[in-house]
């Protein structure tokens, strides 16, 4: 057994297989991952919010989770496939639109179908897109080179006040643009509060 666990180890560690392996293990990564970040939301949401019998809400769950995992599986081992196809195509250097190529051809392949799901991720990270155009915070000189730089205060005290503004200005006003998980829970907060017709009503009914 232990030959056996040295062969295989030789194997994973001979350069000659390390992209095949990068692709294995780019797959197992966005599984795992999409399963720890899927399910615990799901769960949590689906419990508090979702509607149907306690069966009904397990297999959504399941559903959900095991949608996300496998849809980042798929964009995981495909964004590093075609980042492979690139650099061989140009003698074995990276360049700096391969990751934004592999992007797009992944991202329309997998996520573009309009799923509950896809949705929530692409919006998700379209927001990060969006906020990476911030200004910066000042850093120490020896701040770690690739460790993401706070975005500054001033700056994100403005830009959560424009994003609020233009939220509530939208749910209140053009609400038919928005996504509809956003909707459905900015009605509970918002419109829902302003509707009781008893004391328990008032203080714990939760529709």
């Amino acid at each position: 057994m232990s030959g056996l666990h040295d062969s295989l180890t030789r194997l994973a560690l001979n350069p000659a297989y390390h992209d095949f392996f990068t692709l294995l293990k780019a797959a197992r990564n966005g599984a795992v991952y999409g399963a720890k970040i899927r399910f615990p939301h799901a769960l949590v949401m689906t419990f508090l919010f979702g509607r149907g019998t306690p069966r009904e809400k397990l297999q959504f769950i399941i559903k959900a989770t095991r949608m996300h995992s496998f849809n980042l599986m798929k964009f995981a081992s495909l964004y590093k496939f075609l980042q492979i196809v690139l650099r061989r195509t140009n003698g074995g250097k990276a360049r700096s639109m391969d990751s934004f190529i592999a992007g797009i051809v992944g991202g329309w392949v997998v996520f573009g179908e309009r799923t509950a799901v896809n949705e929530q991720i692409v919006l998700y990270s379209c927001a990060r897109c969006v906020s990476s155009l911030l200004p910066r915070a000042e850093v120490r000189p020896d701040y770690p080179a690739q460790k993401p730089i706070p975005t500054d205060s001033k700056s994100f005290e403005i830009f959560a006040a424009l994003v609020w503004g233009c939220v509530m200005w939208l749910f209140e006003n053009r609400r038919v643009r928005l996504q509809n998980g956003l909707v459905n829970s900015m009605d509970y907060l918002y419109h829902n509060a302003e509707h009781w017709d008893s004391l328990r009503n008032l203080f714990w009914h939760n529709t």
